[in-house]
This record gives structure tokens, sequence and C-alpha cells, in this order.
């Protein structure tokens, strides 16, 4: 048995009696009130969940297992998958074992390719991989456990087992999809001895691209996209799915339908979109004014500014200060990041403007598709998937903690219109 098992039994007996102890303590306790604009205003801000891998508080961003994302941006994907799994990071023998049985799992059955070259040619990327995705499932380990009878209080085992056979191969389901998709040659093998983003970039292929630096860019991404506490869509949606015990293959199928919808996993592109078309309008890199013109005249329309704001931020968005430091770094002088750094440097005193407003700032989307773009991934349609190969890290350490802790079916009350106008006539 690989020692992350072992880890893991150790800390989910202290989970379990926590959560235990808490339950008796303190199970009355009221954690939040719902007003009926929240319940028509998709629950936002409604505390309801439990979410242990990570949180996200409006003056900070994104804080993994209690380690703020500007303390862990330089690890690699398989140090965060063991920080999200454990609630901590792996010393060197740990990690050494950690990536090795990842290393071990990383290869894809030949019905998965079958399954894709026979979708149609034009099928969405998010399509392919999803569906890649649930055709897996007859490897899932927990289904075949289950159907033999496995004890309630085992649940997690085979849902680790299931979560690590997935994030090892789904850097090379994603790039045969890359591939496939946009006729770039034959779909290119793991390579057994190169870690998770290392391959993941050697399997893409992408032809003129600084491999070192493309290989920072993506261990950069993978990190800070890992995970976004338990409420957004493709999280909520894929700890609902599991909750029902259907295993990891379902539920991160689920999940990855709803980060393929433009109000989640897609924002980058239309950010991007954003700029290119800025760009081609002024003929080259906006100057500050030009730059003011089109975000006024962007507001005065009705649409908002593509990549700032975020439903529960109010401050910058620590991952886009990740990638923008990046950029800045790396290649400063790209016209495309010189674009978003002149928006970045208008955007938020202008919206600061419109009384409505609470947050200014820009989130991760105003910026990660430019740097996927400078190095000649310019395949917008592929965004997501890009984002998806991240989000299985905190998704699958999601489902993997909810079974530890033999969290119950998610079964939420639901009231009719006319309730509410009884309720408040």
């Amino acid at each position: 048995m690989s020692k992350i098992f072992e880890r893991l039994a150790d800390k989910i007996e202290l989970w379990r009696r926590e959560a235990k102890d808490i339950l008796a303590n303190g199970g009355e306790k009221v954690l939040s009130e719902i007003t009926v604009s929240q319940a028509y205003g998709g629950m936002r801000g409604v505390r309801s969940l439990i979410c242990d891998t990570s949180r996200v508080p409006q003056e900070q961003g994104l804080i993994v297992r209690g380690k703020p994302l500007k303390e862990i941006i330089n690890i690699s994907p398989e140090e965060v998958f063991y920080l999200l799994l454990t609630g901590e990071l792996p010393d060197k023998t740990e990690l050494e074992n950690f990536s090795e049985n990842l290393k071990t799992r990383k290869f894809v059955p030949d019905y998965v390719w079958n399954v894709l070259k026979a979708m149609p040619a034009n099928s969405h990327p998010m399509t392919m991989l999803s569906t890649a995705i649930i055709v897996l499932q007859k490897e899932s380990l927990f289904a075949r456990e289950y159907d033999r009878g496995i004890r309630k209080e085992d649940y997690w085992k085979p849902t680790l087992e299931d979560s690590l056979n997935i994030v090892a191969k789904i850097p090379a389901i994603a790039a045969a999809i890359y591939r496939m998709s946009f006729n770039k040659g034959e779909i290119i093998e793991p390579d057994p001895d190169m870690d998770l983003t290392g391959d993941y970039v050697h399997m893409l292929g992408i032809e003129n691209a600084d491999k070192d630096e493309f290989n920072n860019l993506m261990k950069l991404y993978l990190v800070a996209h890992c995970d976004h506490e338990g409420g957004n869509v493709s999280a909520f949606a894929n700890q609902t799915i599991n909750s029902a015990l259907s295993d990891v293959y379902y539920s991160l199928s689920g999940g990855f339908n709803g980060l393929a919808g433009p109000l989640h996993g897609l924002a980058n592109q239309e950010c991007l979109k954003f700029i290119l078309e800025t760009m081609e309008k002024f003929g080259d890199t906006p100057t500050k004014e030009q730059a003011e013109k089109q975000v006024k005249e962007t507001l005065d329309s009705g649409k908002v500014i593509p990549g700032y704001g975020h439903a529960v931020l109010r401050v910058i968005d620590p991952r886009f200060e990740a990638f923008f430091d990046f950029g800045k770094k790396n290649f400063p002088d790209d016209p495309v990041f010189k674009t978003v750094e002149v928006f970045f440097n208008v955007v938020p005193n202008e919206l600061k403007k419109v009384e409505k407003i609470k947050n200014p700032w820009p989130n991760v989307d105003a910026v990660s598709g430019s740097m996927l773009y400078h190095f000649g991934l310019r395949e917008f349609s592929y965004y997501t998937v890009v984002f998806a190969v991240s989000r299985s890290l905190g998704l699958t350490a999601q489902s993997v903690m909810n079974r530890a802790l033999m969290h119950p079916i998610i079964r939420p009350k639901s009231v009719t219109t006319q309730y509410v106008k009884n309720l408040i006539s």
C-alpha cells in the first residue's frame, strides 16, 4: 500500500473525532440565516457546506489548507495535491513516494482513445474531456468495492484510489484532446519518468515554445487553479453527485460540465477575447487614454469589463498577482501582456466611479489567458480543459475528504414561489 494511504488513515481518525466533537458540542449552533434575496440569488453567501481543502476570505483570496497562495505558488502540482489530501506539505521522502505512485498510473486505456476518435470532429474539447472521464468509469475501484459490500468507514480508500488514477491520467487525456481537436498530429504517449507538469507540456507538443518557461507557467497554472472552496459551480456539482455515492468518475465529469459554463471556467477566454479585440481596434497595444475610452464605452453599453470583479473577493485576486508577476519577469514586452497591464492600470479606477460595483479589482481570468496565448496555445476553446486539469486536484481531494468524514447525501429543502409570497405578505 502506498504511504499516502497510511498517512491519511492516521489523519482521518483525528478528523472524524474532531467532527464528532463539533456535532456533539455545537450541532445546534447557527451557521447562517437565509433571506429571500439569497434564495432567489443562487444561495450567494449562504454558509451551508463544509470544505476543508481551501477557503477564500474576501480580503485575502485563496488559502489552501491554511496556506495563503503566495506561500505555495512555487510548489509542484504533486505537492499541492498532497497538501489538499492531507493538510500538510510532504517532506522529500513523502513527495518522492507520492510522485512515483502517480507515475505508475499515467497510462490511459486504448478504449478511451477509440471513443474520443469516434466523436464528431467539431466536438468541444470540454465535451471530450467529460466524455473521457465518464468512459473511464469502468475502472472505478469504488464502484467495484461498493458492490462487494465495503464498510462505510472505508469508502475513502477506493475513492482515493480512483482520485489518484484520475489525476495521474488527466494530463495525457487533456493533451490528447488538444492534439485531436486541432489537428496537431498523433497522440503523444506519457513519459513514465516525467512529473505531471513536464509530461503535460511534453504531450501537448506545442512547437516553438520555450519548454522551460512553458513548463514553469503550467506548473504555476496547475497550482493556482487547484481549488476554490466548495461552493463554486464545479465543486458544488462534484460534491452533490459524489454525496449520492456516485464514484469520482461520475462526480468529476459532472463537475467539469459545470466548469464548462461561460460564468465559470470559460471566463478567461472571454477576457482574452476582449484584450485582442481592443488591440485590433487600436492597431496595437492601446495607450492609457485609449484603454480608458474602451472601458467607458463598454460600461456605457451595459456590459461588464471581463476579468474584473469577483463573487467573493474584495481585493486583487492573488492568483492574478502570481500570473502578472510571471509575465513581468518573463515576457514584459509581449504585446498582449502589455495590453493586460494597461487595463490593470486603468480599469480599477474607472470601476470605482460606479457606485454599485463592490470589487473593482482583477481576478485571475484577467491575465491567465494571455499567459497561454504567449506560449502558442491559442485555441480558446481548449483553455477550460487546462483549467479542468488543475481543478481535478481539488475536486478529487474534496471527494476523498467527504467520504472520509462520511458526510451524508446533499439534500437541501426547496420551497415554492407561493410559499415565499405567503411568507412576505
